[in-house]
């Protein structure tokens, strides 16, 4: 016979210490803080990644825009030097400082706009096609997004190059009225792309614009999948063109997809290393510099001068934060309006 006193138990005793019981009825045990406590808990090891990974290195960067920091500062021979605003003021009295400051914030204008402009249209696209021709055309186009920065580079070198360039050998099909050869010469075979500041940033943004607008497209299409073909039905019902329907419909619509897709652009580009090393073959034409540019040849060519390149990737920080900030805010106050 079973022994009814265990069989009771079994049924019906609370759970032991150390064990509560949820409103499913399962038993829980207690992690012994407080409930409030537990999510920051939870973001402690992310918060110690990024303070090594992020905070730390930018906390050190400002330390050494402060300080003259050469060769012999990095061997260990000499202890580095503090000199307070001097690199600050040297690259601010530095002809070349505006100049990259010019080229970057024309080159940024230009390549987010474009990008922005063809990723959005691609992205239309992508919408409106059968899912097995999406798919085709999203898998294509995200290759070129995973290319990484510096095989863009070589890439769009060779084919910009002057005398085997695919692109001087494209033009030279078109006709004179379309593509006229440059002043002098008969025709664009020769043409040195790379070597002048404006044909320079010219490959720069094809470059960019090439690699960057995938993701806009793909982040647009996913935007679009979110909104209700009601509107689209009603919109065409009452006689709304293409162009309107995007402007009316889709554009307000999107505007949070298309206010963080700003941000990133303008930080991506705005800071653009890689591609622009690769095209002008290393820091070798001063004019077509832009700051992360400037602020490796600073830092790096000899005579070797880290505290100037810190002090200019300092001044690039604190204006992308600028950029950022007051575009935020205008996003913000559009939304409460």
């Amino acid at each position: 016979m079973a022994d009814t006193t265990t069989v009771a138990r079994g049924r019906g005793s609370s759970p032991p210490p150390g064990h509560r019981r949820n409103k499913k009825g399962r038993a829980a045990r207690s992690s012994g803080l407080p409930a409030w406590s537990v999510p920051y808990v939870l973001l402690i090891p992310g918060l110690v990644v990024i303070a090594g990974l992020l905070l730390y290195p930018m906390f050190q960067l400002g330390v050494m825009s402060f300080q003259k920091v050469g060769l012999a500062q990095i061997r260990g021979s000499r202890p580095a030097e503090w000199v307070g605003l001097e690199n600050f003021e040297k690259i601010f009295s530095n002809d070349i400082f505006w100049s990259a400051l010019r080229n970057s914030v024309a080159f940024a204008f230009v390549a987010v706009s474009l990008t922005l402009v063809v990723g959005t249209a691609v992205g239309v696209l992508l919408h409106r096609l059968g899912k097995k021709m999406s798919l085709f055309v999203v898998v294509g186009c995200m290759l070129a997004w995973a290319v990484p920065p510096v095989a863009q580079g070589v890439i769009w070198r060779s084919l910009f190059d002057a005398e085997a360039g695919i692109v001087n050998w494209a033009l030279n099909l078109l006709p004179d009225w379309l593509a006229a050869p440059p002043d002098g010469q008969e025709s664009w075979s020769g043409t040195p792309w790379l070597n002048d500041t404006v044909p320079l940033y010219v490959a720069l943004v094809v470059c960019v614009v090439w690699a960057g607008f995938p993701f806009i497209a793909v982040s647009v299409l996913a935007g679009l999948k979110g909104v209700p073909n009601e509107l689209y039905e009603a919109a065409r019902v009452d006689g709304s063109g293409p162009w309107r329907t995007f402007t009316k419909i889709t554009l307000p619509l999107l505007k949070p997809v298309f206010a963080v897709l700003t941000i990133l652009s303008i930080i991506w580009d705005f800071k653009v290393f890689s591609q622009l090393y690769v095209l002008m073959n290393g820091p070798t034409n001063r004019e077509g510099f832009n700051l992360s540019m400037f602020a490796v040849a600073e830092a790096f060519r000899p005579p070797q001068k880290l505290g100037s390149g810190a002090a200019i990737s300092v001044v690039l920080t604190i204006i992308l934060l600028v950029i950022t900030v007051v575009y935020v805010r205008q996003i913000v106050k559009q939304e409460d309006m």
